[in-house]
């Protein structure tokens, strides 16, 4: 087996990997029980969404696509920030936003 048969492969089952964990984060996003479940959620996908842009650029060779992973990076680190910060602001009992500064 030559080492480029092996990453073919490799990448290939990990693509394969990586998808059904795209499909199971996305089942937990609208089946989420809780606002928290689904932002967990949409952080994982984001997590498994790089992963998969990486495993794309070393399939193809093309670096280009790990920068697009880091501009995903930062866009999913302040979504999480973001939607943490609007489940601290709705307060005790999840239904009004709060008015309060902690």
């Amino acid at each position: 087996m030559t080492p480029e048969t092996f990453i073919d492969w490799a990448t290939l089952v990990s693509l394969v990997v990586l998808g059904l964990s795209l499909l199971i984060s996305m089942v937990r996003i609208v089946v989420g029980p809780t606002l928290a479940d689904r932002v967990l959620a949409l952080d994982l996908l984001t997590v498994v969404a790089m992963g998969f842009i990486g495993a794309v650029a070393v399939r193809t060779g093309l670096w280009l696509y790990l920068d697009i992973a880091v501009a995903l990076a930062l866009l999913g680190f302040l979504a999480t920030v973001a939607l943490s910060r609007y489940i601290l602001m709705r307060g005790e009992d999840g239904k009004s936003p709060s008015r309060e500064k902690p």
